[in-house]
């Protein structure tokens, strides 16, 4: 838990912290959407190759090598926000760009090796719990990035979060390698690592439970996620300032930590399926109602649902995963559905630009969540044993 804190906390403030730098420099919505891009690419090119060698390789040194990137990261960032571009001819944006690449890779290791190693710290029957404390202390992390990284840029500057972040990374490392676990088990089929990464899409495609839970949770963050926008939203909506941004950022969280420590206590187990379709519909009119919003405290109120919503979404999932996944497939399986999940952030920050450029960009933000709508809608009718499913009914060897 410390390890994913930390490690949360690095990238969370280092989120924050691009994003502002790059709308001061370029005041273009467009520049923000281009940070997904950014980062979406090196992540679908590197995830699966991550995902294979967690299966067969040490985790710890793995999850050692991800953090180690946020730590080169803060380093080069703090070089470019302590340095004069104005007698240069290079533009700081590029090397900003490359850095949030290195954070697309870092992700696509850092991701299959905490649900790993998460499993191989519990035992069977916890998973359910488990993944409802993982996700409140998660959240909280989120809470805690986010508001420390707008605070930094406010009171200190730039590099005052670049450092932090920084900082956060090393403490990864500290966590990781204080970290004790039963031996693993590891992979043991072909050593081709395409064979290896084809097994995992057979596995996922097979079954529909599987691959209807990821897909709802892919279309809904790509079309309703509306933080990537926030710089802006901030700035021509609210006038607000970095402050606003970091609170902004972290009323999500403050939702999902909410609903994961009820979670914990009370786990949905009956109606599982219902419960998943019902919370992407929430997910997807408090969207609507934030693109809408106003004033400050309306459109946090609308992110905090968000976050409620996404809360037992990413519960019901993460559960689905570990219940039904083999240990010997867990790191492929994670891999893949991060590209599901994870990159779908990053796509959708992509799209809320162009988006934002072609219709504006409170209306692009309610398109998006009706779109997430409608994504229910579909997954409704095409994946009838989601909606008919009961967490006592999985098994790992289904």
């Amino acid at each position: 838990m410390v390890y994913r804190v930390a490690i949360t906390c690095s990238y969370q403030i280092f989120t924050v912290a691009i994003g502002w730098h790059i709308f001061e420099l370029t005041h273009d919505v467009m520049a923000l959407g281009l940070i997904g891009l950014a980062e979406v690419v090196p992540y679908f090119c590197s995830a699966l190759f991550a995902g294979h060698a967690v299966d067969v390789f040490s985790k710890k040194k793995i999850a050692i090598f991800g953090c180690s990137i946020y730590a080169l990261m803060g380093c080069l960032m703090l070089i470019v926000a302590s340095s004069d571009w104005s007698q240069t001819r290079m533009r700081p944006e590029w090397l900003m760009y490359f850095s949030i690449g290195l954070a697309g890779v870092a992700r696509a290791v850092i991701r299959p090796t905490f649900q790993v190693l998460f499993t191989q710290v519990l035992d069977r029957q916890q998973y359910s719990r488990g993944s409802a404390i993982s996700t409140a202390v998660f959240q909280m992390a989120q809470i805690l990035g986010p508001a420390i990284g707008g605070l930094l840029i406010a009171w200190f500057g730039l590099t005052s979060a670049y450092m932090a972040t920084l900082l956060f990374a090393v403490m990864g490392v500290g966590s990781l390698l204080a970290l004790k676990y039963r031996e693993e088990t590891k992979a043991t089929h072909s050593d081709s690592i395409l064979v290896s990464i084809i097994e995992g899409f057979k596995f996922v495609f097979r079954r529909q439970i599987i691959l209807a839970a990821m897909a709802l949770d892919m279309f809904a963050v790509l079309f309703g996620g509306a933080v990537s926008m926030l710089p802006a939203f901030i700035t021509e909506i609210l006038q607000g300032n970095p402050e606003n941004l970091g609170f902004l950022r972290a009323a999500p969280a403050v939702g999902s930590t909410l609903v994961g420590l009820w979670l914990a206590r009370k786990p949905l187990d009956e109606h599982a399926g219902i419960y998943l379709l019902a919370s992407v519909v929430g997910f997807g009119l408090s969207a609507i109602a934030f693109g809408l919003s106003t004033t400050f405290w309306l459109a946090a109120f609308c992110l905090f649902l968000t976050g409620v919503f996404d809360g037992i979404s990413v519960v019901i999932r993460l559960t689905i995963l570990q219940l039904t996944t083999p240990d010997n497939m867990r790191g492929r399986i994670s891999a893949i559905n991060g590209i599901f999940i994870g990159s779908s952030n990053e796509i959708g920050a992509l799209e809320s630009g162009v988006a934002a450029s072609l219709l504006g960009l409170s209306a692009s933000i309610v398109f998006g969540g009706a779109m997430t709508l409608l994504v229910v809608v579909a997954c409704w009718i095409a994946a009838p044993k989601l909606r008919s499913l009961h967490m006592k009914d999985l098994e790992s060897d289904d």
